[in-house]
């Protein structure tokens, strides 16, 4: 194979700069001058219809017509405003936060995991917990997974069809699932057949297959609002949470708990301001949270770089090189990972509810109102990342992410706490199969972006064709 380069043009012809853009909390009688942020001009169904399908279009459309600031009706109480620069999502992440809680406590997510975890928390408590979880998700926890991960990835790749068509989305799950358990329950190998812990596995690939059906949009719409879930969500909560709770009675009656190292064994271990510990549905809360944000988005970057990979050769040539040479390997991939979660950003948004009134450029947010931050808008403005709808992993040559232009993680308090483990999956998956398959493309057309709950995946699944695999 000839060696294939990647460009090493400066990174400030792939990596631009924002004109600044003053943002913040604003003292009573600061406000003058500032202007109400402009409205999209349509009904409130049309938007709550177009978010939930067609949110790309959606937001590209309006920003293009209204400029970087603008605001939306859509099921998010209080009309949201969105924007998308990096001085206004500064001001968000870096505000104290009980001037700018998180709206994920208002999300399609609060009734699937409950209030009690730490991504529905808001104040003291979600503070508590991220404290209490955040060594099991960094350093050396971070290095003992990396083993259990390669082994995975090879042996999933190893049972992967040959010249057939292939979704790899599920097969992304298969390995981000079993690691996700795996630390968080303490879990040895595949569970065993019959075991809580595989049913609860089962049951989470059943739920998620069938959330992208359009029966799963109705439903989800129709829970909204609410703390818990209702009609069919509620059965399929039902399922998750038979098996949550057989898992939470099980640990606690195991004699070692007080030497366990899993993260639920952590948790359980651990007590409130009042000396308590978590009640089973604080933990279920909190298992459920850990389990289904930790395995579904990282299953679904890693599906976008190979949807991303096959379509862009010179990309993938270069990836594969590198691997297959240690040609500055470690660099190449990371910076696939950078660009995919860049150009194909799982989440699409991150809001926050300001509490005071807030400054967002020439607009006024009033005190009350939620404040989205589009990942999408923010990851695509042209002066920041020019040819920002090329996949181009070369413009991180030389050039790290920027914490508010760059957002796929979120950000302050809030910033996801399994990054570091996200990050550690999709360098070993993505070098195992640069290392081990030879991928096509099924269809040389883009695959389109499919809305689930909060996510975007990829609408086929990212269907390749392997055409061989090497030892």
């Amino acid at each position: 194979m000839a060696a294939v380069t990647v460009s090493e043009a400066a990174p400030s012809a792939l990596i631009g700069r924002v004109p600044p853009s003053p943002a913040g909390p604003l003292a009573e009688g600061e406000t003058h001058g500032l202007l109400p942020p402009p409205e999209v001009p349509l009904p409130r169904w049309r938007q709550v219809l177009a978010l939930s399908q067609r949110e790309i279009e959606f937001v590209f459309r309006w920003r293009r017509q209204l400029g970087d600031v603008y605001r939306i009706r859509g099921m998010i109480s209080g009309g949201p405003v969105s924007t998308c620069h990096p001085d206004h999502i500064r001001s968000l992440f870096t505000a104290d936060p009980e001037k700018a809680p998180s709206l994920t406590a208002e999300s399609a997510l609060l009734p699937v995991v409950g209030p009690n975890s730490v991504l529905t928390a808001n104040g003291p408590r979600h503070l508590r917990q991220r404290k209490l979880l955040l060594p099991s998700f960094h350093g050396e926890a971070i290095d003992s997974y990396v083993q259990a991960i390669t082994e995975l990835a090879e042996r999933e790749v190893e049972r992967w069809p040959l010249n057939r068509p292939l979704a790899l989305a599920p097969r992304m799950q298969a390995i981000t699932l079993d690691v996700i358990t795996s630390g968080i329950l303490g879990t040895k190998g595949r569970p065993a057949r019959g075991s809580a812990v595989h049913g609860l596995a089962q049951t989470i690939k059943v739920v998620t297959r069938a959330s992208t059906m359009p029966v799963a949009k109705v439903a989800e719409i129709l829970n909204f609002g609410h703390s818990e879930p209702v009609g069919l969500q509620a059965r399929a909560i039902a399922l998750l949470d038979r098996y949550a709770y057989a898992i939470i009675a099980e640990h606690r009656a195991a004699p070692d708990l007080e030497d366990r190292g899993d993260i639920l064994s952590l948790i359980m271990r651990a007590r409130t301001e009042d000396g308590e510990p978590l009640s089973d549905r604080e933990l279920r809360d909190e298992l459920l949270t850990l389990i289904l944000a930790g395995f579904e988005t990282t299953a679904n970057s890693l599906a976008w770089a190979w949807e991303r990979l096959v379509r862009n050769p010179a990309a993938y040539d270069a990836l594969r090189h590198a691997v297959r040479t240690g040609e500055d390997a470690d660099g190449h991939v990371e910076r696939v990972i950078y660009e995919t979660m860049r150009n194909r950003p799982v989440i699409p948004a991150i809001g926050r509810r300001v509490k005071v009134p807030w400054r967002l450029g020439d607009y006024l947010v009033p005190a009350g109102a939620p404040v989205v931050m589009s990942t999408l808008l923010v990851h695509h403005r042209e002066d920041l990342y020019p040819e920002p709808f090329s996949f181009r992993p070369e413009r991180w040559v030389g050039h790290k992410p920027g914490t508010y232009e760059w957002i796929p993680f979120g950000g302050g308090t809030r910033r996801c706490l399994g990054a570091a483990l996200a990050m550690a999956e999709q360098r070993v998956v993505l070098s195992t199969m640069a290392r081990r398959l030879e991928l096509e493309t099924v269809d040389a057309a883009p695959e389109h972006a499919q809305h689930r709950n909060v996510t975007m995946i990829p609408n086929h699944g990212a269907q390749v064709i392997i055409r061989s695999r090497t030892d």
